[in-house]
């Protein structure tokens, strides 16, 4: 089985790219504790909105999915599950709210994610819920033909088990070490988690949810207000070709994590950066018009009246409503369809 010692990462060398998007990041932490002492309310409706997105993106990577109206209540724990793929949602919202509660006191270790499997598993009635896998997986691409092959071979059912331990304990070591900053660290344990593919299924919801731990534990909260989740998402064939060169030569340790770094990276750096544009609003004594004004200014394309109140979390629903249909009178922008299905955009002239 290969080997896990991530005390040798002391003798890597971080190219410049990695170095600015650590510098950057840590930058933008250093302002997160002033953004946090803001108005409570505009910080409690960005939250709300991110454990939606995060529940619903990180389930749609893997094509599961239900309507939006249903996705906020499940989230909202207002219903209860109707089908497998609602059942796959409840779990992850689940295991998501024990993260944002917990994170103090999760630590990494083999059991406890087996824990969380359990917990994202366990509306579905599946037996494997909290079990590393008893068969071969393989991580499979198919082509736009309908034909596939096996990109990747994971470790073997019975290597998983002590290789999750060694990861964890590797982890733990070189972070009380600091062998090297915890942001090139983060990336590399979650690439070589995805690369064990220790379960039967929800090997990359596991993968996500774990990131959003250790970055928490490291103290970076952006994730609680902006959805990483969804930002994957929306990047998912990027994520995948990453994914799919860091696993080239893992097998026998000759791997690069570096592209996978500065993925995730640039996604955490991509999550501040809307998490002060955001609260920027806060900080303007504007008036609801301008605040709204501006977020569609800054919006290319189609939106809708849910995605400009995403944007100005310092004002509530009517207020935005309000906004947009002064600039419709003022033909500053045009609306297409009714009710619920109203969509909006920059008139052009």
């Amino acid at each position: 089985m290969r080997e896990f010692d991530y005390d040798q990462l002391k003798k890597s060398s971080w190219d410049g790219e990695i170095l600015s998007l650590v510098a950057q990041i840590r930058e933008h932490k250093g302002k997160q504790e002033l953004y946090l002492r803001q108005k409570p309310v505009e910080l409690e409706r960005l939250i709300e909105v991110a454990k939606i997105q995060s529940t619903d993106s990180s389930n749609r990577i893997e094509g599961i999915g239900t309507s939006n109206a249903r996705m906020r209540e499940l989230v909202n724990e207002k219903t209860t599950p109707r089908s497998r793929d609602e059942q796959e949602i409840a779990g992850y919202r689940d295991a998501l709210k024990t993260i944002h509660e917990n994170y103090k006191h999760i630590p990494l270790k083999g059991n406890v994610i087996l824990q969380l499997h359990r917990n994202l598993l366990a509306y579905t009635g599946k037996t494997f819920g909290g079990k590393y896998k008893n068969t071969q997986n393989y991580i499979n691409e198919t082509h736009t033909d309908g034909g596939s092959f096996t990109r990747f071979t994971p470790l073997e059912p019975f290597e998983t088990p002590m290789a999750v331990d060694a990861i964890c304990a590797s982890y733990r070591q070189a972070l009380d070490n600091q062998v090297v900053d915890t942001l090139i660290l983060i990336p590399i344990f979650i690439c070589d988690f995805l690369c064990i593919h220790p379960f039967n299924d929800g090997n990359g919801r596991m993968s996500r949810l774990l990131t959003t731990l250790l970055l928490y534990q490291s103290g970076f909260f952006v994730g609680k207000y902006i959805s990483i989740e969804q930002k994957i998402e929306r990047t998912k064939d990027t994520y995948y070709d990453v994914l799919g060169k860091v696993s080239s030569g893992w097998h026998n340790g000759t791997n690069d994590y570096t592209s996978f770094i500065k993925y995730l990276l640039g996604i955490v750096l991509n999550c501040y950066r809307d998490f002060e544009r955001r609260l920027g609003s806060v900080d303007r004594k504007s008036s609801s018009y301008e605040i709204v004004r501006k977020a569609v200014e800054d919006t290319l394309g189609v939106f809708t009246k849910a995605q400009i109140l995403e944007l100005c979390p310092s004002i509530g629903s009517s207020s935005v409503e309000a906004a947009l249909k002064r600039l419709k009178e003022e033909g500053f922008i045009l609306s297409q369809g009714s009710g619920r299905n109203t969509t909006y955009v920059r008139n052009p002239d």
